[in-house]
């Protein structure tokens, strides 16, 4: 997809620029001079041809075409075609060409949209962004590896975009931490760009003038910023690669240690790119092993969403079964290279690096996984994984802090959560519920198996074990994605429903108690049917989560005064 030189706005350090290659030719969109800077670094001979797709022609997206320009010249000898949108903005740039000292109309080709002819350019769209620019400012719809890409470019909205966002596209959109009517503010366009998201749109932030306000404004959306260029085809600069280093390391530790931020999963978002950049590969993903569900999935991954997959399958599985690092330069003719995401998102992977990463105890937790290499070789099997035996060590510590937290809130016998994860998933995932008047609604029901003492004296603990297993297994499998289930403590279990009204919490628990009641559970040698009572409520976020709880609690008192083996919400 694209890779950004920069991602900034008009006083951001690194203004806005992005690039992709097709069939050995550098398409560009913009060149500012901070993009001109990095250009001037990448040895821009492996490329037959140069095209430069402008926007609209402000400063900070057009400052460094005539320097460009030169360096093809004089010293690359790549041609250059720089393609308007319209024709008045062809006319805007030949008039600003034209009268730079040293940039002769000779040294390169402009023309406009109309007059291009490539497969990978489908059209532009026009947008509105500043009065001056009124019908002089344009975004772009493109094909890219097989896929939809459109680009906003500067713009103050996503209408004249959305006829061309399908299922599966890729959106790169600028946005704006501050609100203006020239720019998209990220508050006002958060509830689009989740829905984007949640139909399978791949959402790329660009444009931004203050990443971290942007970041904690749309973090819950599953945006994610563009993804800046490491080096990439960039001339061997070892100065530079450490530069990157010291830099990731930078906002590593001051994100991670300063701002006491306890988000692991940020963590191993600096240390995946940080491997990234060590051995310049295209993506990196951290994976771990989760040996209670037998999954491996993805902590942190660059360029894709989350994955989950079987712990006997891919190269990952592979190399944590066999506790080796695991690296192959011809994936599609490895029988182990699951090649589904590719077919899915049309990426192609040319080379691949897993290294196992272990606990203190050496005993394997999770794996570091690069993808192609920036170098027609692939990766070195001896060079690459001691280069990233530092980033991997330090995964390693980070997953087993991670794991040792997440243990720490389940339940060992059921496997469910309990009391310290109930209360943390409200710390965490839960808080937007607790917000009176925001609008979202949820449920909840605490359950408690009838006469679970009468199984424990008649049939043995080791039964009665089991019968809490059983019923744990059973609430597991009734969650959707917006419900969680929890061990309150001895036989009684509480579930929480995100997005759902009483009504919905109440047909719930009602099919959970059938369900059980017609059970027959292997319980320690013997066969025997238990029943659960439930007490159901809305939950009310004006009262606090204790008060919401006892309220349930209240309707389940109900239930075993009633009778037992029933729903009571009234």
């Amino acid at each position: 997809m694209l890779t950004f030189l920069g991602r900034g706005s008009a006083f951001a350090d690194e203004h806005n620029s992005a690039f992709f290659i097709e069939n050995g030719n550098l398409i560009l969109i913009d060149c500012p001079m901070s993009s001109f800077e990095k250009l001037n670094d990448m040895n821009l001979t492996l490329f037959d041809h140069i095209y430069l797709l402008v926007t609209h022609t402000h400063g900070d997206h057009i400052s460094g075409i005539g320097m460009l320009v030169d360096l093809l010249q004089f010293s690359v000898k790549t041609p250059i075609t720089i393609v308007a949108p319209s024709k008045e903005v062809e006319g805007d740039l030949f008039y600003f060409l034209s009268r730079l000292e040293g940039c002769n109309e000779a040294w390169y080709e402009l023309i406009n949209t109309e007059e291009l002819d490539a497969d990978w350019f489908v059209c532009p769209i026009q947008t509105t962004h500043t009065e001056e620019l009124a019908g002089k400012c344009f975004g772009y719809c493109l094909t890219v590896e097989g896929s939809r890409v459109v680009y906003t470019g500067d713009s103050n909205t996503l209408v004249p975009y959305e006829k061309y966002i399908s299922d599966g596209a890729y959106l790169y959109t600028e946005v704006s931490a501050y609100k203006s009517p020239v720019h998209l503010y990220c508050v006002d366009i958060h509830d689009k760009i989740k829905a984007y998201v949640e139909r399978g749109v791949h959402v790329y932030l660009m444009h931004m003038d203050d990443e971290k306000r942007i970041g904690e404004v749309l973090g819950d959306t599953g945006a994610e910023f563009a993804p800046l260029e490491k080096r990439a085809f960039m001339v061997q600069d070892t100065a530079r690669l450490l530069d990157g280093i010291f830099t990731i390391s930078d906002s590593l530790y001051k994100d991670t240690c300063m701002n006491n931020n306890p988000d692991h999963h940020l963590l191993f978002s600096y240390l995946t790119e940080l491997g990234k950049t060590i051995v310049d590969a295209d993506r990196a993903s951290f994976w771990k092993w989760d040996k209670r569900k037998k999954q491996i999935w993805t902590m942190s991954a660059t360029g894709v969403d989350k994955i989950v997959i079987p712990d006997d399958s891919g190269l990952v599985g592979k190399a944590l079964r066999n506790k080796v690092t695991v690296i192959t330069n011809d994936p599609y003719n490895d029988p182990d290279f699951n090649n589904e995401i590719d077919i899915q998102t049309g990426y192609k992977t040319n080379s691949v690096l897993v290294l196992p990463v272990a606990d203190v105890n050496g005993d394997f937790i999770g794996a570091l996984q690069l993808i192609n290499k920036n170098d027609e070789n692939g990766f070195d099997e001896d060079e690459d994984p001691k280069r990233l035996s530092l980033a991997a060590l330090v995964c390693g510590i980070a997953l087993e802090s991670e794991t040792f937290l997440e243990d720490s809130h389940h339940d060992r016998l059921t496997g469910l959560k309990n009391r310290m994860g109930f209360y943390y998933d409200f710390a965490k995932r839960f808080k937007e519920y607790l917000i009176p008047g925001a609008g979202k609604t949820m449920s909840v029901f605490i359950c408690d198996i009838d006469k679970f003492k009468t199984v424990n004296d008649t049939y043995g603990h080791s039964a009665g074990d089991d019968v809490l297993k059983f019923t744990s297994n059973l609430l597991e499998s009734f969650c959707g994605e917006t419900d969680s289930a929890y061990r309150w403590g001895g036989e009684e279990f509480v579930m929480v429903m995100r997005d759902t009204d009483l009504e919905g919490a109440v047909n719930k628990a009602e099919q959970i108690r059938v369900k059980l009641m017609e059970s027959d559970i292997e319980a320690d040698g013997n066969t025997i049917r238990c029943t659960l009572s439930f007490g159901c409520s809305f939950f009310d976020p004006s009262k606090s989560i204790e008060e919401n709880i006892s309220r349930a609690d209240g309707k389940l008192y109900t239930a075993k005064e009633t009778g037992r083996n029933k729903v009571c919400w009234q």
